[in-house]
């Protein structure tokens, strides 16, 4: 009756022994090196192609003329013009902290230490250990490299350590200019509520102050200008009022002229219809 019981599975050191036992395959050969560039045949000149007018002496038709390919160059690619920022103090120690980070970190990965890894391998195949030890730091530094420099650009990195240099050095400024005497700043921290809205309300509060009083300036200018043609046109009313006040005295005047004399009128004018009466009537008989 066979049995059901597995073999036991191989240890990690037989593994090893099986591993360096297979043979591995040779390393790939090296590319071979370029040929040397040749010389490139000067082009003879070609006889001219005959013109459409032109007739072929054989069979006496007229062949089209051929258009030579444009010898034009390409245009060039455009070129990157971006001018690169000059990292400040603190940006180029950020940068030789990480360099200074990622080769001590890669220097752990030397040779030795992979050999007491992988021991086995470190006595059968040392080539080998060596060549995978050597590709290992050089992909790990190329990766942390690449992935260092993506993360300056994306994130500014440079340009923001460079305004935090010209804000310290703005801040040493002003503070010797201050001189020792000067009352220390007090932290924003530790200011009120109140103070800190009025701080960050200040500068809008300003704008809009100035605008008010460039409108209210103008308001002002309008209103004059609204008063002087109110008190022209008030003036030249007076004027008007005043000669319609003359011309009614002259009526009244006029008038008490005429109350003296208007009895002698209507006498005259009565004694006028009654010869006129007569002498119609006279005429008529």
């Amino acid at each position: 009756m066979p049995s059901n019981r597995h073999p036991p599975p191989p240890t990690a050191q037989q593994q090893d022994t099986e591993m360096l036992d297979t043979p591995s395959p040779p390393p790939p050969p090296p590319p071979p090196p370029p040929p040397p560039p040749q010389p490139q045949p000067q082009p003879q000149p070609q006889p001219e192609a005959q013109t459409s007018g032109q007739a072929d002496p054989t069979t006496g038709e007229h062949e089209p003329q051929e258009q030579e390919p444009s010898s034009e160059p390409d245009p060039p690619p455009p070129q990157d013009t971006t001018t690169p920022i000059t990292p400040g103090p603190r940006a180029a120690r950020l940068q030789a902290l990480f360099a200074s980070t990622v080769k001590h970190t890669l220097d752990k990965i030397n040779r030795d230490n992979f050999a007491a890894c992988f021991p086995t391998i470190a006595a059968r195949a040392p080539g080998t250990l060596e060549f995978v030890q050597r590709q290992m730091v050089e992909r790990l530094g190329g990766l942390w490299n690449k992935e260092f420099e993506t993360i300056m650009s994306n994130r500014q990195v440079v340009a923001r350590l460079n305004e935090l240099e010209g804000l310290v050095g703005d801040a040493a400024r002003r503070r010797l200019e201050a001189g020792d005497g000067a009352a220390p700043p007090v932290a924003p921290h530790t200011l009120p509520a109140e103070t800190i809205l009025s701080a960050h309300l200040h500068p809008h509060l300003t704008f809009q102050r100035s605008q008010l009083n460039a409108k209210l300036q103008n308001t002002q200018a309008s209103n004059a200008k609204l008063w002087e043609e109110i008190q022209a046109q008030r003036a030249e009313m007076e004027a008007l009022l005043a000669g319609v006040e003359k011309i009614l005295r002259d009526m009244d005047g006029a008038n008490v002229l005429l109350g003296e004399v208007v009895e002698e009128l209507a006498e005259e004018t009565r004694s006028a219809e009654r010869d006129v009466m007569s002498v119609q009537s006279a005429g008529t008989k």
